[in-house]
């Protein structure tokens, strides 16, 4: 693997180094086609002509290769994020430096193989033309590969966010599964404890109907067995499981506790958090007054919105303890971390309390 990783800088090196000699020569000419360089490398014979194109290939590389040494030298002293300001003056200082010292090594090697010829002034302007347009090239190879640097940069950097981002996101789903959690636990011993309260009254007053409610009750309890583990369930399955725990409040209060079902059968397919409306159909009876002249009325209405409410008419127990706002609490902060954005609404006047719940597109 290593060897034909060797084998790939090579032959990146030998193509950038053939294209920095195109580019020299090619912009050499543009500027001046009526050079007597082009004149003396066209008299010059195969050998002269191949000897002198090796050893401007051979610059070339140089040049690449100072380029690169530098900026990987100046990104451990002096890197890009530090001071980028400074960073492309030092650069660019230390290029055009080591490309004059690569002009100068290169004038000397000419000299000793072709020996020292006088130049005119018009072949020193041509000389000194082709130094300018080296040294401009060396400054465009070395931003070249500079770009391509910051482009690897920045494209770790994108990633290194994006997998911070995903270990985030990791990190806050659990944290919110454990919450939710918790929140449902709450669920349990709120639900048992309403509930066993009941039964122990039944069963001092009448133990066939104790009977019967610890039957219903084992089945209800089941259902929120099975159904503990989810985050959310279909409207139709809350209230099935609502219309079961109906018959348990029926034989406490008979009609004392009347519930009125209103549904919108599109609703019935959309989804709630499990327990919800057993959670405040309880909550009701719990803080209401019931009785055969003051019959307690919870209507559980769904609509074209989205949205299921659950109202009863007011009628507040007297008692020396406050409600705790266990039950809404709950029910909001399951909802929270489910939606963020669709939160319950709780209304309350003089003669209905009111709790509007968003029902989630489940896609």
């Amino acid at each position: 693997m290593k060897t034909g990783k060797q084998k790939y800088n090579w032959e990146l090196r030998i193509g950038l180094s053939a294209f920095v000699l195109f580019t020299v020569y090619a912009i050499n000419f543009i500027l001046n086609p009526y050079a007597s360089t082009w004149t003396e490398l066209l008299s010059c014979n195969k050998f002269e002509l191949a000897l002198d194109l090796l050893l401007t290939f051979l610059f070339c590389w140089l040049i690449i290769e100072a380029s690169i040494q530098i900026s990987k030298w100046l990104e451990r002293f002096l890197p890009w994020t530090r001071s980028s300001l400074v960073r492309f003056f030092v650069q660019t200082i230390l290029i055009i430096f080591s490309t004059l010292l690569l002009i100068n090594i290169q004038a000397h090697i000419y000299e000793w193989i072709f020996g020292d010829m006088p130049l005119t002034q018009q072949e020193l302007l041509e000389t000194w033309q082709f130094f300018v347009v080296i040294i401009i090239v060396s400054l465009f190879v070395s931003a070249v590969h500079t770009g391509h640097f910051l482009l690897n940069r920045w494209k770790v950097s994108i990633s290194e966010a994006k997998n911070l981002q995903l270990k985030a996101m990791e990190l806050k789903e659990i944290a919110m599964q454990s919450e939710l959690q918790s929140l449902k636990m709450q669920l349990d011993p709120h639900f048992m404890f309403n509930n066993f309260s009941t039964l122990s009254e039944l069963i001092n007053e009448d133990r066939e109907t104790a009977t019967r409610f610890l039957e219903n009750l084992s089945r209800v309890y089941r259902y929120m067995i099975q159904n503990f583990k989810k985050d959310i369930i279909s409207l139709s399955d809350e209230v099935a499981f609502v219309k079961a725990y109906c018959y348990l409040i029926h034989i406490r209060h008979a009609d004392n506790v009347q519930i009125v079902f209103d549904l919108n059968e599109k609703s019935l397919d959309l989804y709630i958090p499990p327990i919800s409306l057993q959670l405040l159909v309880e909550n009701a009876i719990k803080h209401n007054i019931a009785t055969k002249e003051q019959p307690l009325i919870i209507t559980i209405i769904s609509n074209d919105r989205q949205q299921i409410k659950i109202s009863n008419n007011l009628q507040r127990i007297s008692s020396t303890f406050s409600a705790t706002g266990i039950g809404l609490k709950n029910i909001t902060d399951r909802y929270r971390i489910l939606t963020e954005k669709q939160l319950p609404v709780i209304e309350e006047t003089s003669t209905c309390f009111c709790v509007t719940l968003p029902l989630i597109n489940n896609i």
